[in-house]
């Protein structure tokens, strides 16, 4: 008989223990954009509720806003680097293939050679990772997970396309994730649908940049209109039933906290969740743009400074993007 292989287990709950963001100096509004893409800032606000965006300047790079995101939360949460087990970061936006800027970011960090890697799971990778950071810990194979979501989406937005220049921004927003003596982190209920696998994606393939006569940086293209319905609609289905397995209702919940794609998302999702008036939702979206992975912690760290949600909240995540991806959890704000 074979001797059994032998298996880890960690604690019976997880949290986020401390939440950190950053947000590039450069303020890009509306007027900065309409010119190139024949529009007006009152037609920009119209269609998505942005007023303003971030841009990155070029010493801020995906490490560099993952960094200094990272220390704020690990500050927060009361962490060393040397705890971190396992770094996480989302992005779509680190023009490196390989290796994953994971690893880069928790060497500089001052982790002890923690685990890394990165994710692409586009506007939803955040979401995925905070999912993945508690399974790991309460299964024993992390004490402390690092949780990045981090983008340069300026890198790879055309600037002349009217349907995507004035949406996309940059940023990074990180959490730790770690055990906790009650939940503090929902069960996440996630997917995608890749039938409808074009509506958002990077319009060309590297090979035909390569072999082009004029290689150009590939953008990022979206159908607006498709995405909009799809988003309104079904995202709501997919955050009711978060708060389902998390049991609890809309009654029971502080904050939302959607991905920053768009205003007019944001309310859609909202009726269709019949939230009451107490709820506070992030609306971060007007100020910051659609910064893909790392929206969601830059939203609820606004909350939290504005004081629109406070330690122990209960808050709903929810996010969706390219390849439509999406993730939703419940979680205690820290």
């Amino acid at each position: 008989m074979s001797t059994p292989i032998q298996a880890t287990t960690g604690p019976a709950h997880t949290a986020v223990l401390g939440l950190g963001a950053y947000r590039p100096s450069r303020l890009v509004s509306n007027h900065d954009i309409v010119d190139r893409i024949d529009s007006s800032d009152e037609w920009i606000q119209q269609r998505s509720g942005i007023k303003t965006r971030r841009f990155a300047e070029p010493h801020e790079t995906v490490q560099m806003m993952s960094v200094e995101s990272s220390r704020i939360a690990l500050e927060r949460a009361g962490i060393a680097p040397e705890q971190i087990d396992c770094v996480i970061v989302a992005t779509v936006s680190h023009m490196l293939q390989t290796p994953a800027v994971a690893t880069a970011v928790a060497h500089e960090l001052g982790t002890n050679q923690a685990a890394a890697f990165d994710i692409s799971a586009a506007c939803a990778g955040f979401c995925h990772g905070v999912a993945m950071a508690s399974d790991m810990v309460r299964a024993g194979s992390a004490g402390h997970v690092l949780v990045v979501g981090v983008e340069r989406l300026s890198d790879i937005t055309d600037p002349y396309d009217r349907g995507t220049a004035f949406i996309f921004a940059d940023g990074a927003g990180a959490v730790v994730v770690g055990p906790a003596e009650t939940p503090g982190i929902g069960p996440v209920v996630w997917g995608s649908d890749g039938e409808q696998f074009d509506l958002i994606r990077q319009r060309e393939d590297w090979r035909d940049v390569i072999e082009s006569d004029a290689p150009t940086m590939p953008h990022l293209v979206m159908q607006g209109n498709a995405v909009f319905r799809w988003a309104s609609y079904a995202m709501a289905k997919v955050a009711q039933q978060a708060l389902e397995v998390a049991g609890i209702t809309v009654e029971d919940l502080d904050v939302f906290v959607p991905h920053q794609a768009n205003m007019r998302i944001i309310d859609a999702m909202a009726r269709s969740m019949k939230l009451p008036s107490h709820v506070a939702i992030a609306r971060d979206v007007a100020d910051q743009g659609n910064t893909s992975a790392a929206s969601i912690p830059l939203a609820l760290d606004r909350m939290i400074a504005e004081g629109e949600a406070k330690s122990g909240d209960t808050a709903l995540l929810i996010a969706f993007g390219a390849g439509l991806a999406y993730a939703a959890q419940v979680v205690t704000v820290p």
